[in-house]
């Protein structure tokens, strides 16, 4: 029997041996266990958490059957405080990545889709920005922070710190660069034809990147917004350095309270970490595809 193979089977490289398609287990193979992986400590402590202390005091961790209930998710969440870390973890994770998304995007717009004699070497510039580890530049900014003097109705510390400003200021910065690159690399993808028709007709800068790019780069925002969401909140060294007042701490930071001071129940903290993963496994959900779409649009032209 003669094998007839459609062109658009070549188009995509499809291969064949015999009359079948190569099934590419060993991928499927690394994939599954890559999923496995970053499953498991996630499921192991869901796990933990529906046990009772008295449960896995008797029978340990790695045992099997007992009651399981919500008991230390509701302990954790009054124990812990989490509606008001969670309210602080807002506070600053939405200006952060508002804030990084606009200023990225101007900046991506100016070294992707304007010509002028600087463009890559600020993009450059901010590519390498990102490889300054953090910590480096903890002391300098607690030290700038602490001799910036305010007035005390603006602050109460009559400094930055001890302020979210101070922690949505240094989030932006550091994420700022990442952004840029992603978009700037996505905007180059979008045809020139868009903006030279729009300069044609009378267009300035701010009507293209405004009417123009911004509305075709929602794939691209939606990635690098639930990213940034991501990164932002579970940022934990920065609130940490710069705000001393336990009430204004974010929601990383709650865990802390739930640790005994002799003896610690990991089924508590366990439920207590569970809890801090939801807004995210939230937010991640929601915009599963606009995630995947921002990821893939742009990575090929034709």
């Amino acid at each position: 029997m003669t094998t007839v193979i459609a062109p658009s089977d070549l188009a995509r490289g499809t291969e064949y041996s015999g009359s079948r398609p190569k099934r590419h287990l060993g991928t499927h193979l690394i994939l599954l266990v890559l999923a496995v992986m970053w499953l498991l400590p996630l499921g192991w402590s869901l796990y933990t958490a529906l046990r009772p202390i008295e449960s896995t005091n008797q029978n340990g961790y790695f045992s099997v059957g007992g009651p399981y209930n919500f008991d230390n998710f509701v302990t954790a969440w009054n124990q812990g405080g989490f509606s008001k870390y969670f309210l602080n973890s807002v506070t600053i994770t939405v200006p952060a990545v508002l804030l990084t998304l606009f200023l990225s995007s101007l900046m991506a717009f100016a070294v992707s889709r304007v010509n002028w004699k600087f463009n890559i070497t600020l993009l450059i510039m901010f590519t390498a920005g990102n490889l300054l580890p953090p910590q480096v530049l903890a002391a300098p900014l607690f030290q700038m922070f602490k001799h910036l003097n305010l007035p005390y109705w603006f602050s109460d510390s009559g400094t930055l710190l001890n302020t979210y400003i101070s922690v949505i200021a240094v989030d932006t910065a550091f994420q700022i660069g990442f952004c840029t690159f992603v978009l700037s690399n996505y905007m180059k993808a979008l045809s020139s034809d868009l903006t030279e028709a729009a300069l044609v007709d009378g267009a300035g800068i701010w009507r293209q990147y405004w009417s123009i790019i911004m509305p075709l780069c929602r794939p691209a925002f939606a990635a690098l917004g639930t990213l940034e969401v991501i990164f932002i909140y579970n940022d934990f060294f920065w609130p940490l350095l710069f705000i001393q007042s336990g009430d204004r701490l974010p929601v990383t930071t709650a865990i802390n309270n739930l640790q005994g001071v002799f003896l610690s129940n990991y089924n508590l903290l366990a439920a207590g970490a569970t809890i801090t993963v939801i807004p995210t496994l939230v937010i991640y959900l929601l915009l599963q595809r606009q995630f995947v779409a921002g990821l893939t649009l742009g990575s090929s032209k034709g």
